[in-house]
């Protein structure tokens, strides 16, 4: 009976496998953008990427009415990354400082991005939940995550909200806030 049983089953390497999840298609943002914002934002980032020793080259688009996107581009911008994209949340975080300083009424939102690091981390912030997912569905445990920034966090409450059997929620105090997957037996 137990060969039986071994006969109907796939090999072990067969079930694992999953799909690759694909990426997502690059959006075409056009031409580079060359109005007032965006040449703050270009001549801030080059005085900064000057200090910090990198030879980047800095693309900045407008994806839509004041918000702008920027590629550092270059060889080994890892540096300029961080762990775990601090270092570019940084240089993010003080662009858009520098170029609203002092205007109230014209603000722009800058997302700095390197490497196309920002969708990798994303995709692999997203296949970790569903592997989070599927053990606290198997276990019926609770599993806290790392600490995460918010944007991070949002991208694993957004790929958890329509899994059955599991709950999201986030707990403690910047920036040692984390996500806990939760076991919720009511949800299915």
């Amino acid at each position: 009976a137990r060969e039986d049983r071994r006969e109907n089953r796939a090999p072990r390497a067969e079930r694992a496998e999953r799909p690759a999840p694909q990426p997502k298609p690059i959006v075409d943002l056009g031409e580079e953008c060359h109005d007032e914002k965006s040449e703050q934002i270009r001549a801030f980032l080059k005085g900064l990427l000057e200090h910090m020793d990198s030879a980047a080259e800095v693309k900045v688009y407008e994806s839509e009415k004041g918000r702008y996107k920027v590629f550092l581009e270059g060889e080994k911008l890892g540096a300029l990354i961080g762990r775990r994209g601090e270092t570019l949340d940084a240089i993010q975080q003080l662009t858009n400082y520098s170029i609203n300083r002092g205007s109230e009424k014209n603000r722009a939102r800058v997302q700095v991005d390197a490497e196309n690091y920002r969708e990798k981390r994303e995709q692999s912030l997203e296949r970790l939940a569903e592997k989070v997912a599927g053990k606290v569905t198997k276990y019926r445990r609770n599993v806290t995550l790392e600490p995460m920034n918010a944007y991070e966090r949002h991208v694993i409450h957004t790929a958890l909200q329509e899994v059955p059997g599991v709950t999201t929620y986030s707990t403690g105090v910047d920036p040692n806030r984390r996500v806990i997957v939760a076991y919720d037996r009511e949800k299915k």
